[in-house]
């Protein structure tokens, strides 16, 4: 195939609201054994072995769809598309055509269990379709963020696990940034999954290496239990790192500022006021 989106496959895609996604080709395929390839993105040099093969099938307008259905999970990671007109034909990419993910919205408001999975339809930045998925064994979905002067406040809920007896929130320093790890208190709903997590800035900022550096944020569930990675996952967001941005508080010659990484994952950077 050549570069031109006008001669590429192009693929809609509708979520729906048991967590099942479909993908519509608007053009019917002259071989019946066609179908759909999701592979798995690997590092340069790595092997290609995850995959996952999708039956396509005409419907009753003429169109060809594939359906994946929410079990069995995909591995995380981030997953292109492709289609194969002929069990040994060449993979060919798929360009974007329309998303619905109204039925993602509000994904955050519904428990999940055990291990908690998401997906993510997108487009990459060269216009082809692309899922983003993620596979844990339990999360801990941030909501509201607030920013005051002194601290900053996180409202949370646990999906796959709940709190209990010794329950704590860690913050770890990336790389050498930092100076071991730092506890938060972990106030607790009653329900055993809400719960909020309240960061010291100038804690925070004492506990960072003069050059700056960053925090990822954990709750353990128990004492005994481990991490669970503080992300917000469950809705329409592939990626918030540069569409959810949080002011940043100064304080002793410092700024310390809540966002969001590439996967999602909530941290703190710190690093030299102005």
């Amino acid at each position: 195939m050549t570069g031109d989106d006008r001669t590429e496959p192009r693929a809609h895609c509708l979520a729906g609201p048991d967590g099942h996604l479909a993908f519509t080709l608007a053009a019917p395929l002259p071989d019946p054994r066609a179908q759909l390839l999701l592979r798995r993105r690997t590092g340069t040099g790595s092997p290609d072995t995850e995959r996952r093969l999708l039956a396509l099938e005409t419907g009753t307008e003429g169109e060809t769809q594939a359906v994946l259905d929410r079990l069995p999970p995909l591995a995380e990671g981030r997953w292109d598309l492709y289609l194969l007109r002929a069990p040994d034909a060449e993979p060919e990419r798929l360009r974007t055509g329309l998303r619905d993910l109204r039925a993602l919205v509000d994904g955050h408001l519904r428990d999940r269990t055990s291990p908690v999975a998401a997906r993510i339809p997108y487009p990459t930045k060269d216009g082809y379709l692309a899922l983003r998925t993620w596979l844990r064994t339990a999360h801990a979905e941030a909501g509201r963020i607030e920013v005051g002067d002194r601290s900053t406040t996180v409202h949370a809920r646990l999906h796959g696990t709940r709190l209990a007896d010794g329950a704590v929130v860690r913050l770890r320093p990336r790389g050498s940034g930092g100076d071991g790890e730092q506890s938060a208190p972990v106030d607790a709903g009653a329900d055993g999954r809400d719960f909020r997590l309240t960061v010291d800035h100038r804690a925070l900022a004492t506990g960072t290496s003069a050059g700056g550096g960053f925090w990822d944020v954990f709750v353990h569930p128990a004492a005994d239990a481990p991490p669970v990675r503080v992300a917000r996952l469950l809705d329409d967001v592939e990626q918030r790192k540069g569409s959810f941005v949080y002011p940043s508080a100064r304080t002793d010659g410092t700024e310390v500022r809540a966002y969001y990484t590439v996967d999602n994952d909530l941290s703190f950077q710190v690093r030299a006021a102005g």
